[in-house]
């Protein structure tokens, strides 16, 4: 007669379903490595659209409504504002090529071209028939070129579409996924929970206030270049005055850089003006230089970026990981590597010194009290209305 150990059938099963799991794991990891910048775009929107969805959900009763008109509503402008930056900056470029004469065209735009480039240019742009004196290579040019730029354009906009989807996804689905965690990790009162709370409330600390940066800084720097247009002496002038500003707030949101990617060119811009019609106006040009130094980059850096930018998180921090983000992964590092150090920095307060020191876990703050989110507090408190944590008030009711 077999003699089976009736014990070990339940071991192995669960074995077996751990291994499974964890090759699940590994397949949904490759396929997020594989299309991480989709991935970190979304977890990006969500979380910087989430206090607005919180918002409007307090107005209709549909999540799917509110989480549609947060989109339509953050979304629609910065496309919006997108066409309208690539518009003027196409009927700039034309105006430019289409008034200006040979020479002036040779000084400022062709003269680091050889004699013979320079003259094969100006043949195509004020000839351009005469490119059809080789059809067939001209088509085949046209055609390499044409797939090329529909490849990037297709591309950018699935991109973006997928990336908008699972924003989608996530602010609709957000109380099923935040109920889904409470039973994963058994309860509010575990170290697993406590730390996906403070992650959580690090990440839309920082990202929404991202956004609000933007949009702030977006505001102050068309303030000033418009009102530079408006006291400008004769000659001097700045083009495109709603293209710059916007382009400011987004180059803002890089700690250190600011707005400087921007409004350094604007003022050699003006320099060179100043230089062509005499050099009378140089003076003018410094001080708008000093006036853009404080409204461009002090007010910003001082006062308004510390205030809504993940002010619960050491900026200096967050400075290396927005520098160094795009170096390390490309371009969606610069949302990927805040996301990790906020991952990093919440480990260490919360699970790396119990763990060191052999200690249960809790789901309370070791280390680093001042520095990121209270997860005791935040994890038992509903959030309101505009999105920030609650205050604990009805911990005890639940």
């Amino acid at each position: 007669m077999v003699d089976i150990n009736l014990d070990a059938v339940p071991s192995r099963g669960r074995t077996g379903w751990w291994i499974f799991i964890l090759l699940l794991v590994l397949v949904a990891a490759y396929v997020a490595y594989s299309f991480i910048g989709m991935v970190v775009l979304g977890v990006f929107g969500y979380y910087a659209t989430r206090p607005i969805y919180r918002q409007l959900s307090g107005i209709t009763e549909s999540d799917g409504v509110s989480a549609g008109l947060t989109l339509l509503v953050v979304f629609l402008p910065i496309v919006v504002l997108t066409f309208y930056a690539g518009f003027q900056l196409v009927s700039r470029v034309g105006s430019v090529f289409g008034n200006t004469t040979d020479s002036a065209l040779v000084t400022h735009y062709l003269g680091a071209l050889p004699k013979g480039q320079q003259r094969t240019v100006l043949e195509a742009i004020h000839h351009p028939q005469q490119l059809l004196s080789n059809p067939q290579t001209t088509v085949m040019t046209v055609l390499d070129a044409g797939l090329k730029v529909t490849s990037a354009v297709v591309g950018a906009g699935t991109l973006i579409a997928l990336a908008v989807t699972l924003s989608y996804f996530l602010l609709n689905h957000d109380d099923q996924l935040a109920d889904g965690l409470v039973q994963l990790f058994d309860g509010k009162d575990t170290a697993a929970y406590g730390y996906a709370v403070a992650v959580d409330e690090d990440l839309e600390s920082v990202f929404f206030g991202n956004l609000l940066f933007v949009i702030g800084m977006s505001v102050i720097a068309w303030v000033a270049y418009s009102g530079t247009n408006l006291l400008a002496p004769s000659g001097l002038h700045i083009p495109m005055v709603f293209v710059l500003a916007f382009l400011t707030g987004i180059a803002s949101l890089i700690p250190i850089v600011v707005g400087k990617l921007v409004y350094i060119p604007v003022i050699g811009y003006l320099a060179f003006q100043a230089v062509d019609s005499g050099g009378n106006h140089l003076a003018f040009v410094g001080g708008v230089l000093v006036v853009y130094f404080l409204l461009l980059d002090t007010l910003p850096q001082t006062f308004l970026q510390p205030y809504i930018t993940g002010r619960q998180l050491d900026m200096v921090m967050m400075m290396f990981a927005y520098l160094l983000g795009p170096i390390l992964f490309g371009w969606y590092g610069f949302f990927l590597l805040p996301i990790l150090f906020i991952l990093m920095l919440e480990a260490v307060r919360i699970v790396l010194p119990e763990l060191l020191h052999g200690e249960s876990l809790t789901p309370t703050v070791s280390m680093g009290e001042s520095v990121g989110t209270n997860p005791s507090s935040a994890r038992n408190s509903p959030p309101n209305t505009d999105g920030t944590p609650g205050d604990g008030s009805d911990a005890d009711a639940e």
